[in-house]
């Protein structure tokens, strides 16, 4: 994730080897929905392509697969070990094509331009989601393709909200509640748009998608409970929920159980999707 001297929020998801895990299952669940999303954007083979907050690698990979092994996707994110398990994983499965550099994608040294930029939840933890995209936009060609996935709590909030009282509910109002208090960006959708806009990009292509599941398989609960642990902290900083309420070992099986006693199936964090192509005079 970016984080800078500019006064962005906290990664409030943490930086242990935990979280490290907790994100590559929500690329496993995420993944059919980035790469369609990448190739709707207009990712082909021989593109050099920046991902911006790459974290455990899967974005970059997912995108290092559609340039094929005459691309090049370059991965940046701040923090320096979860890029370790990048590289690590980028060596164990032969890929030749995908780097990875420590820093701020706004202001690390990349050495020229890029084809496209990529990310997935990324400008909802900068102070300014505008002047963020801004800076990610000046290190595109004309021409090239600008496309972020950002989450967005409205949808599933409204879904949860719908069905009866109970632990899928609360842990969703909480997850909202400590992001908020911690000043990251909740409601992504008119953010990317206006930021699309504002920076000359023009109206975005937009779409909005999420997971859906049930029943006792589902790896959903595991990622909701490896979440909210992860969030913990900030959580209990706020004075939203105590981990003596949360019990966060238990979570997902609570969670499991819930939905199938209600019928009401779990939703996953919807990603908001943006694209659009630099224009040529810019």
């Amino acid at each position: 994730m970016v984080q800078t001297a500019m006064a962005d929020p906290a990664y409030v998801m943490g930086r242990t080897e935990a979280e490290s895990r907790r994100l590559m299952l929500q690329s496993r669940l995420y993944d059919r929905i980035t790469r369609r999303f990448l190739e709707d954007a207009g990712l082909t083979a021989g593109m050099t392509v920046l991902d911006a907050g790459s974290g455990a690698g899967d974005v970059a990979f997912a995108a290092a697969d559609l340039v094929g092994p005459t691309g090049r996707v370059v991965g940046v994110d701040i923090n320096p070990v979860v890029l370790e398990t990048a590289r690590a994983r980028a060596h164990d499965a032969g890929r030749q094509n995908v780097t990875f550099v420590a820093g701020d994608c706004r202001t690390a040294p990349l050495g020229g331009s890029f084809d496209a930029a990529i990310g997935r939840m990324v400008l909802m933890y900068t102070r300014d989601v505008t002047e963020a995209l801004q800076a990610i936009v000046e290190r595109v060609k004309p021409g090239g393709v600008v496309a972020l996935a950002e989450a967005d709590f409205s949808p599933v909030l409204g879904h949860v909200r719908c069905g009866p009282p109970g632990i899928c509910r609360s842990l969703w109002e909480w997850g909202e509640r400590a992001f908020a208090c911690a000043g990251v960006h909740v409601a992504m959708a008119t953010q990317l748009n206006r930021a699309f806009i504002a920076t000359g990009l023009g109206e975005p292509e937009m779409t909005v998608h999420t997971l859906v599941g049930g029943g006792e398989e589902w790896p959903g609960y595991e990622w909701a409970a490896a979440s909210l642990r992860s969030v913990l902290p900030v959580l209990e900083q706020y004075g939203i929920v105590t981990a003596e309420i949360l019990e966060p070992d238990t979570l997902a099986d609570r969670c499991r159980a819930e939905v199938i006693a209600t019928g009401v199936p779990f939703m996953l964090i919807p990603l908001v999707t943006a694209w659009a192509h630099k224009p040529m005079d810019a």
